[in-house]
C-alpha cells in the first residue's frame, strides 16, 4: 500500500466519524423536536417504580439516540429538585439499555456479501431525506426528513469507516501492532479514552464494530474496547455534575459507580472464564454464528442488560453510598429563599422540548409568587401588620432572578434547534416574565403606600378596608381564570378573563369616585386619600398585566 493510498484511507476514516457524528445529531435533534410531548409524557411518568424508571431512561435515549443526554437531561432535573437521587439512578439505568439500539442497527447494516450491502440500502434515506428537507413546507415534514437524512448519512458514514478500515486491514504490520493489544485492562481503557474525546459511545461501538468486521481487530478485543466506551459516556455528565448541585454531582457520580461497576463485573467473569479456556469472544461466536457484527452488538446489548438486572435490586444502597461519597456542604448551606429556579436547570438546554415545557412551569410559579406578593401588599397597607415582609421580600428577589435568568436561559435556548411552535412560545414567555416582574414592582409600590401610612400613624377606614379586600378576591378570581388560559391554551378561560378585567377597571373607577366623595365630606385624610388613589390605580394595572400573560396564547 502506497503513501496515497494511506493518506486516503485515514482522510476517510475522519470524514466517515465526521458524517457519523453530524448524523447522529441530525437523528437526535429531529426525533428529539418531532416527539417532544411523548418525550414530556415520559418524563412525567417518571414514578418511585424501579422499572418505570428504566423504562423511561431507555425509552428517551432510544428516542433521541443519546445516552450521554439523557445523563446530563437527569441531572438537570436533579438539580431542580423535580427529581430525586433514586428516580435519576433507575432512569441512567435505562439509557444503557437505549444507547444499544444505535450499535444494533449498525450491525444489521454490516450485512452484504454477494447482494447489495444493507449500508449502502440504508444510505439512500439520506437522499430520500435530503428531498424531504428541500421541498416539504411543513415544520413536521422537515423534521421526518431531516430523521430519515440523518439515519441515510449515519451509515454512508458507516461505509466510508469500513472501507478505510478495510485497506488498513490488508496491511500485516497495522494488524500486528493492534494484536499486541490483548490487556483487557488496556483495552477498556482506550474504549474509554476514545468515547471520552468523541463525547458518544454509539460512535465507538459502531468504529468497533466495523474494526472488527474488516479484521484490524479481533472481536475479544472490540467486546473490551465496547466495555470501556460505557466508563468513557460517564465524562460529560461528570462535566455536568460539576457545576451543579450537591445533588447533581451525587447523580453523575451514580453514573459512574454503576458504568465501572458493571464493566468490573464483567471483567472479573472474563477472568473466570480464561481460567477455564474460553473468553466472550467464544461463547458469543458459538451462540450467534456466521456473523461476527451481531456478535459484538448482541454482547453490547447483553452486557447493558445484565448490569441493570444486577444494579436495580441496589439501587438504594448505591444511593446512601453516594451521598456519603458526596455530602452535603456544611460551610455553606443555602438559604430557603435564596433565589433560584425549579423547574429549569442550565444543562437542560440539551434537550430544548423538555427545556421549553420547564420554562412554562417556571412561568406559572412566578406568575402564583407574584399574586402571592400583591395579596400580601394588600394585607399589609389594610392592617400595617409586617409579619409577613420577610417572605414579601424573598418573593420580590425570587421576581428579580427570574426576571434577568430565565430570559437570559430563554436566550440560550432560542438558539437551539426548535420547532416553530416552541420558538414563539419562548418568545412570548419572554414578554409575560416581564409582565409578572411589573406586578411584584407594583405590591412593592403598595407596601411603600403601607410605610408612609404607618409613618403618617395613619390607616384605612374600614370601607376602604372592605373595598381592598374585594378588589383583592376579584383579582385572584382573574389571576385564576389567566392561569387556566395560560396552562391549557384554554379560549374559553381567556374570554372569563377579559370580562372579569373590564369588571375590575369599573370596581377601581367606582372606588376612586367613593373615595374622593369620601375626601370631600372629610371622613378620610387627604394623605391616606393620596395612598388609597394610588393603590387602586396600581391595581388596576396589575390586571393589566396578568391579562398580558392570558394573551399570549393567541400567539401560538
Amino acid at each position: 500500500m502506497d503513501a496515497v493510498t494511506v493518506i486516503t484511507s485515514v482522510l476517510s476514516l475522519i470524514a466517515g466519524v465526521g458524517i457519523f457524528l453530524i448524523a447522529c445529531t441530525m437523528m437526535s435533534s429531529n426525533l428529539e423536536a418531532l416527539g417532544s410531548k411523548k418525550l414530556k409524557a415520559l418524563f412525567a411518568k417518571t414514578s418511585n417504580s424501579k422499572l418505570v424508571g428504566v423504562g423511561v431512561g431507555a425509552a428517551t435515549t432510544a428516542v433521541i439516540q443519546s445516552s450521554s443526554a439523557t445523563s446530563v437531561m437527569v441531572i438537570g432535573f436533579v438539580n431542580a429538585g423535580i427529581m430525586s437521587l433514586a428516580q435519576a439512578a433507575t432512569v441512567i439505568f435505562g439509557a444503557n439499555i437505549g444507547t444499544t439500539v444505535t450499535g444494533q442497527l449498525v450491525a444489521l447494516g454490516m450485512f452484504g456479501g454477494n447482494s447489495v450491502s444493507t449500508s449502502v440500502i440504508f444510505a439512500t434515506f439520506a437522499g430520500i431525506g435530503a428531498f424531504i428537507l428541500a421541498f416539504a413546507k411543513k415544520d413536521n415534514a422537515k423534521k421526518i426528513g431531516g430523521i430519515l437524512a440523518g439515519f441515510g448519512m449515519l451509515f454512508a458514514g458507516l461505509t466510508m469507516m469500513s472501507g478505510s478500515m478495510s485497506y488498513f486491514s490488508e496491511l500485516d504490520s497495522v494488524k500486528s501492532f493492534l494484536a499486541l493489544f490483548k490487556n483487557p485492562l488496556l483495552l477498556v481503557l482506550i474504549g474509554a479514552v476514545f468515547t471520552a474525546v468523541v463525547q458518544s459511545s454509539s460512535v465507538m461501538t459502531s468504529m468497533t464494530i466495523t474494526m472488527v468486521v474488516t479484521g484490524l481487530i479481533s472481536l475479544n478485543q472490540g467486546i473490551y474496547i465496547t466495555m470501556g466506551a460505557n466508563i468513557g459516556t460517564c465524562v460529560t455528565a461528570l462535566i455536568a455534575g460539576l457545576t451543579s448541585t450537591v445533588n447533581a454531582k451525587r447523580t453523575a457520580v451514580i453514573h459512574l459507580i454503576f458504568n465501572v461497576g458493571g464493566v468490573a463485573v464483567f471483567l472479573l467473569a472474563g477472568l473466570f472464564m480464561r481460567l477455564g479456556g474460553i473468553d466472550y469472544g467464544w461463547l458469543f461466536g458459538k451462540i450467534f454464528p456466521h456473523a461476527i457484527q451481531i456478535q459484538l452488538s448482541m454482547f453490547h446489548t447483553v452486557f447493558n442488560a445484565v448490569t441493570v438486572i444486577i444494579a436495580l435490586p441496589l439501587t438504594n444502597l448505591l444511593v446512601k453510598s453516594v451521598i456519603k461519597i458526596v455530602p452535603d456542604r456544611k460551610s455553606k448551606t443555602a438559604l430557603a429563599d435564596e433565589p433560584h429556579f425549579h423547574f429549569v436547570e442550565e444543562h437542560m438546554s440539551r434537550t430544548p422540548p423538555i427545556a421549553v415545557q420547564q420554562v412554562k412551569n417556571e412561568v406559572i410559579d412566578m406568575a402564583s409568587i407574584a399574586l402571592s406578593n400583591f395579596e400580601t401588599a394588600c394585607e399589609i397597607v389594610c392592617t400595617l401588620n409586617y409579619d409577613r415582609i420577610e417572605t414579601f421580600r424573598a418573593n420580590e428577589r425570587q421576581l428579580n432572578f427570574l426576571h434577568k435568568d430565565l430570559v437570559r436561559f430563554i436566550v440560550l435556548l432560542l438558539k437551539e434547534d426548535i420547532n416553530e411552535k416552541d420558538r414563539i412560545y419562548l418568545s412570548t414567555a419572554i414578554r409575560s416574565i416581564t409582565d409578572l416582574e411589573r406586578v411584584g414592582d407594583y405590591a412593592e409600590n403598595i407596601v411603600e403606600y403601607a410605610d408612609k401610612l404607618k409613618a403618617a400613624n395613619e390607616n384605612f377606614s374600614s370601607i376602604a378596608v372592605k373595598e381592598i379586600s374585594e378588589l383583592k378576591e376579584l383579582i385572584r378570581s382573574l389571576f385564576d381564570q389567566v392561569m387556566a388560559a395560560y396552562e391549557n391554551n384554554d379560549a374559553t378561560a381567556l374570554k372569563n378573563a377579559y370580562a372579569i378585567e373590564e369588571t375590575v377597571d369599573e370596581v377601581t373607577d367606582s372606588m376612586i369616585e367613593k373615595h374622593i366623595e369620601r375626601l370631600s365630606n372629610g371622613i378620610c385624610p387627604a394623605d391616606v386619600g393620596t395612598q388609597y388613589l394610588s393603590l387602586s390605580s396600581n391595581a388596576e394595572r396589575i390586571a393589566d398585566h396578568f391579562i398580558n400573560v392570558a394573551k399570549t396564547i393567541n400567539s401560538y
